[in-house]
């Protein structure tokens, strides 16, 4: 690939990662238009028979890649309907990134309004939660109290009279321990 194109690629990549919907926007709509006009000539190469012009043929196009669909012009023939499929997925994928592009637009308002990410209060609360686990966690190691049962070591503390896995006595397995033959 020349360089000078790959260059060009590339920048336009970035653009499109600071920006994606933005870009997309632009994209489709340049797809879109472009395959109206394709379309229109293609349905009237394809389809003589039922698309009597090129102009009836962009309006066919017009009106099938917006998805209205009047049904006053409809190709018949099976490269016509292939043509006519093409052209009503690209009117749906611009729709979409149309409907897409706009709500993010009112999302992101609606957050610069309010000065923050909307996540940013859920971030926080977890933030929190976790220094107050991790201090919860330093008392019960310096209360002396052993860590809690895991399912993936084998830990085990007795407090009972007497142990129900080993039999044991509560003051010869006051401790907890880490592997120990039972």
């Amino acid at each position: 690939m020349l360089p000078r194109l790959r260059k060009r690629i590339d920048r336009w990549i970035e653009q499109l990662a600071a920006n994606p919907f933005e870009r997309a926007w632009r994209g489709i709509a340049i797809v879109t238009v472009a395959v109206t006009i394709a379309g229109g000539v293609l349905v009237r190469l394809t389809d003589r028979a039922n698309i009597s012009s090129l102009t009836a043929g962009f309006w066919w196009s017009l009106q099938t890649i917006t998805t209205v669909g009047y049904g006053d012009v409809v190709p018949g023939s099976v490269a016509g309907r292939v043509a006519a499929a093409v052209v009503m997925l690209v009117g749906l994928s611009f729709l979409a990134v149309t409907t897409a592009a706009v709500t993010n637009a009112f999302v992101q308002a609606a957050a610069r309004r309010r000065g923050a990410r909307p996540d940013e209060a859920v971030l926080a609360e977890v933030r929190q939660m976790r220094s107050e686990l991790a201090e919860l966690r330093a008392e019960v190691r310096a209360a002396g109290a052993p860590p809690a049962k895991d399912a993936l070591d084998s830990r085990t503390w007795c407090s009972a009279a007497t142990c129900t896995s080993c039999g044991r006595s509560s003051a010869a397995t006051s401790t907890w321990s880490r592997g120990s033959s039972r």
